[in-house]
């Protein structure tokens, strides 16, 4: 199974939340929220590798969390695969690629962490 079906698994199962799929325009971004406050918590989509500052132009699956502690946070995107929130306008968002550099055990905890900190 790949990293970003296991990220879909373990949040339907933990979270009992379903990807919500709200742009046209980009058919593979997905989103998943809070049942009773609609906050966001994961954001997953298929960006082109150049647009993260990466090398190349084929794309990469991410997926953005939000993470309110501004010094683990600062020390999560200073390590490999992880990013400056990528397309979303608020600072307190990190985005992990999914492409197996970082562990999935390591991506649920930080799911954990995002749905903790939108709630």
């Amino acid at each position: 199974m790949d990293i970003k079906a296991e990220v879909f698994k373990y949040i339907e199962k933990k979270y009992k939340a379903k990807p919500e799929y709200l742009w046209r325009r980009f058919p593979n971004y997905a989103i998943f929220r809070h049942s009773d406050n609609k906050k966001w918590f994961a954001l997953i989509m298929d960006v082109e590798k150049e647009k993260l500052g990466l090398t190349g132009k084929s794309k990469v699956y991410v997926l953005n969390v939000k993470i309110n502690d501004v010094e683990f946070k600062d020390a999560l995107i200073g390590r490999k695969g992880y990013l400056k929130g990528y397309h979303i306008s608020r600072g307190n968002w990190v985005t992990i690629l999914l492409d197996g550099t970082v562990d999935v055990k390591e991506i649920c905890n930080l799911i954990d962490i995002s749905f903790i900190s939108t709630n």
